[in-house]
């Protein structure tokens, strides 16, 4: 599967984002769609994932309550939404889709075998 993120720029702290991934095939209950991010120096870090069949959703510590992961099935889709951006949340936003990962290691960036080009993501102060 290809992946294909968009919708990345630069937004004031405090203010809003969304960024989407589109794949070529059809991901619901074929993959399992996330997003992770990269700041410079940083190892990639676990953003957000919709689990399986999109039943439930995970969000990492440091943007919990701030960012939703959303899905457009019919459009082979998923979008994060960020809203109360900070400049800390400045980074290279990426799309990842697995196969095989397990619950006890979705937030490893190597459980995922399916990556988008990423978009980058700039927060001023």
């Amino acid at each position: 599967v290809q992946l294909v993120e968009s919708g990345g720029g630069l937004v004031q702290a405090g203010g809003s984002l969304r960024v989407s991934c589109t794949a070529s095939e059809r991901t619901l209950g074929r993959f399992v769609m996330g997003w992770f991010r990269q700041r410079p120096g940083k190892e990639r870090e676990f953003v957000a994932v919709f689990w399986w069949n999109g039943g439930r959703s995970y969000y990492g510590d440091s943007v919990k309550g701030r960012f939703t992961i959303d899905r457009d099935s019919a459009k082979n889709s998923v979008y994060l939404q960020m809203n109360s951006l900070k400049e800390e949340d400045t980074a290279v936003y990426y799309c990842a889709a697995s196969t095989s990962v397990i619950m006890s290691t979705m937030t490893r960036a190597a459980s995922y075998n399916y990556w988008g080009q990423g978009t980058q993501v700039t927060v001023s102060s």
